[in-house]
């Protein structure tokens, strides 16, 4: 058996942890044609299968399962290594991947990576909208931006923004047909926007009111995914949407909506950065975490 170069194992590690061709070779800049020609010769060479190609997608043999268990330690080591250059080097350099559910990637993350972008100009960040959560290491994620709640404990978080809360929003001419709710029970009498997430399940929505909490299952003929599109929809009489206050203001400012029960919506924690603990961090990571920290 002929030892493997680094380069290889490289190619074995991208198809490990994206789990897909295609996003490997992008990942690795090249065609997902090219990476099977590349993985089909590492296997011959180490005459072991370590991929199963499926028509549902890809996994790993137990062979390649235990490569990977063995292999991605010593890379990231070799990665961190690489990074603490970047103390001589006086600057950050590199790729920085976060993952973001849509919402949070336009309130508070864009604004913040924009300031970011110009202060450390040798990083390049991209940012994947995706409201499911993901698995971050496997995804090849560095960070990703979420609700405190809904972060594993096993991560570090960071607050990131400012705080945030939900306002209910109909359209004027909904509450003249149907009039206004006074307590959040009143919602059954009205045509609710629902909103199903990523995963299939449908939002309760959260309201809080001198210790009395509530979570209520709205209904409504509409169910969407997108919360611009749910006050679009809310602006064109559609029902009550549940949405960012921050998303609000400015239709409510021009007329186009009415903010009701707002003494049962309170403010929350808002959005936190968060990342896996390492020993040594990525450059770009890290000097993105000092940046948030100082605008806080």
């Amino acid at each position: 058996m002929r030892r493997l170069r680094s380069a290889d194992l490289s190619v074995f590690l991208a198809i490990a942890e994206h789990r897909s061709f295609r996003k490997a070779a992008v990942d690795l800049g090249v065609t997902a044609s090219a990476l099977s020609h590349a993985l089909r010769a590492i296997e011959e060479r180490l005459d072991v299968r370590l991929v199963n190609r499926t028509t549902r997608g890809v996994g790993l043999t137990e062979a390649g399962e235990r490569l990977l268990d063995r292999v991605r330690p010593a890379f990231l080591d070799i990665d961190a290594a690489l990074e603490e250059l970047d103390a001589f080097r006086g600057q950050p350099l590199g790729k920085l991947r976060i993952n973001a559910p849509r919402a949070a990637a336009k309130l508070v993350l864009l604004p913040i990576v924009a300031r970011f972008l110009k202060a450390h100009p040798a990083v390049e960040v991209e940012i994947v909208i995706d409201d499911a959560l993901v698995d971050m290491v496997s995804g090849g994620f560095d960070a990703g931006v979420r609700f405190g709640e809904m972060i594993a404990a096993d991560m570090i978080a960071v607050p990131i923004g400012p705080r945030h809360r939900f306002l209910v929003v109909g359209s004027p001419d909904h509450f003249e047909r149907h009039g206004k709710p006074d307590t959040p029970y009143d919602l059954k009498d009205h045509h609710c926007i629902r909103y199903r997430f990523a995963g299939g399940a449908f939002y309760r929505w959260e309201f809080d009111r001198g210790g009395l909490e509530l979570g209520i299952d709205v209904q409504g003929p509409l169910t969407l995914g997108d919360q611009d599109v749910m006050l679009q929809a809310a602006m064109d009489g559609a029902g009550l949407a549940y949405v960012f206050e921050s998303q609000a203001t400015e239709a409510i400012s021009a007329g186009k909506l009415i903010s009701v029960l707002e003494d049962w919506c309170p403010y929350y924690p808002g959005f936190f950065l968060y990342y896996p603990s390492r020993r040594q961090l990525p450059g770009p990571l890290r000097a993105f975490l000092d940046f948030v920290k100082s605008k806080r």
